[in-house]
């Protein structure tokens, strides 16, 4: 039995997080040392795309509130990976604060946590998060996109990149990259 046969039958079909019951794939739980199903959990489409990338929609992972009592090590991993990511939010506060990780499990959480990071501040010292809007504070030059993005224009629902230097958001319709230098949280 491959493992993605075997996480269908142990989540009986659904995203082991948002019981979502289409487009499900396995999805590891890093770091793994090897793979085995209880290092994956299934998820849906829009449960991996939003772990792996950094746009969150914070009203899908309310979903937390129930899988996060799941008897999988797996799954209360990510739950609280996620329910971190999206700690500035309340609800989600509060749920973390009630996710009870036996040793084991808080440590495998913790080595994929990447909160120990440098923050992305803005040109005033504010901390940038997923999801801010940025306004620009010059006219920059687009390489590659033909255009100049004006000072002043709103960047909405920035994504954080691996460089705390850096931001990316959308530009005229255009993702780019952009100096955190020359933003200021909106």
């Amino acid at each position: 039995m491959s493992i993605e046969q075997a996480l269908i039958e142990r989540a009986g079909a659904k995203c082991e997080l948002c019981a979502a019951t289409e487009n499900l794939q396995g999805l590891a739980v890093p770091p793994i040392d090897q793979v085995r199903v209880d290092n994956h959990i299934l998820v849906c489409q829009t449960c991996q795309s939003q772990i792996e990338g950094s746009e969150l929609d914070t009203n899908h992972w309310r979903c937390l509130n129930d899988s996060m009592w799941s008897q999988v090590p797996a799954v209360q991993v990510m739950a609280w990976r996620m329910l971190k990511r999206l700690s500035s939010e309340t609800w989600a506060q509060d749920l973390l604060d009630m996710l009870y990780l036996d040793e084991e499990t808080s440590t495998w959480a913790q080595k994929g946590d990447n909160s120990d990071r440098e923050p992305t501040l803005d040109s005033n010292g504010a901390v940038l998060s997923a999801g801010d809007t940025v306004v620009l504070i010059k006219d920059l030059d687009v390489k590659g996109g033909g255009f100049t993005a004006k000072r002043g224009t709103a960047v909405r629902g920035i994504s954080l990149t691996d460089n705390p230097k850096h931001v990316e958001g959308r530009v005229n319709g255009v993702r780019i990259v952009l100096v955190a230098d020359y933003l200021k949280k909106a």
